[in-house]
Parts: C-alpha cells; sequence; structure tokens
C-alpha cells in the first residue's frame, strides 16, 4: 500500500508518500510545495496541481489521505484552501486513488495519543515513528507525513 499524504493549502502544500510493506511504514518521498504570493489564485493552484500530479505519476500511489477543512477566522484564506483541497481531491480521483479525509484532532490521537497536542509534539512523534522522517522540514511537509501516518493507523485497525 503506497499512501499520498497531503496538508492542505495554497501558500504551501505539503505532500507526502508512505509506504506500508510488512507493517512497516516508510517515507518514499516529502516535499512542500510552494506557490508565488501574489500571483492570482487560479495560477497558483494550477502550478500546484502540475507539481502534484507529476509526484502522483512518479509514485503511483493507491491511497490519498488529505486533512479536512480547519476553519478558522479568515474566511478568506479558508475559501482559498477549500478550493485547493478539491483540486487535490480531483488529482487523486482522477490518478484511481482511494481517498480518506482526517481532521486535524484525528491526525493528533493517530500520532501523539492526545486530540489537543501541540505541532511540537506532533513533529516529534513523527519522527519517532517514521525512522527515515527529515531532520528539518517546513510544518505543512510534517503535517503531511503525520497525515500518511494517521491513515496507515486507520486502515491497519479497518477503521
Amino acid at each position: 500500500m503506497r499512501v499520498l499524504a497531503i496538508d492542505p493549502g495554497f501558500d504551501r502544500l505539503g505532500v507526502a508518500i508512505i509506504d506500508r510493506v510488512a507493517g512497516k511504514e516508510t517515507l518514499v518521498f516529502s516535499t512542500c510545495l510552494t506557490s508565488t504570493r501574489g500571483t492570482p489564485l487560479p495560477e497558483r493552484l494550477g502550478m500546484l496541481g502540475n507539481e502534484l500530479s507529476t509526484i502522483i505519476k512518479a509514485h503511483e500511489p493507491t491511497d490519498l489521505a488529505i486533512e479536512t477543512l480547519f476553519f478558522n477566522k479568515n474566511v478568506k484564506t479558508a475559501i482559498d484552501v477549500a478550493q485547493a483541497r478539491g483540486m487535490v481531491l480531483y488529482l487523486g480521483q482522477s490518478n484511481g486513488c482511494l481517498v480518506h479525509e482526517y481532521s486535524p484532532q484525528q491526525v493528533k490521537v493517530a500520532v501523539t495519543g492526545y486530540g489537543a497536542s501541540d505541532k511540537t509534539a506532533v513533529f516529534s512523534m513523527v519522527k519517532r515513528l517514521i525512522a527515515n522522517a527529515p531532520e528539518k522540514a517546513h510544518d505543512d511537509e510534517y503535517d503531511a507525513i503525520a497525515v500518511g501516518i494517521t491513515c496507515l493507523a486507520h486502515l491497519a485497525s479497518g477503521r
């Protein structure tokens, strides 16, 4: 099983490819895709979509795991992130991936055991759970890896 895990965004899009072979999770690839501020949103989404499409074709994931939208007070940002999520969902579906969505709280529980964990705790556990996790990376990249860990945990337990 190979999971494409996404921390959605339009400024930065966290991406991870995680394999599970013989019950062991291995990070195959991770990155943080960025778009240029000041560029119109359709162009930003197009650029991110093209880069993500290249990653999907190179790694051929079977599943897509994506974090659900966390709605904060900034409605415009939430709408733009929702549009980025839509683009990612489309790419996953059009490439034959089974789609799994997880809330930020579900990710925290799966990775740390506590739904109100802070980012430091999540990133620390990511490094413990995935032996080849990058030592330094953008928050979005670690978040994507955490989403992938969550997906594999849920699939293993039959949830």
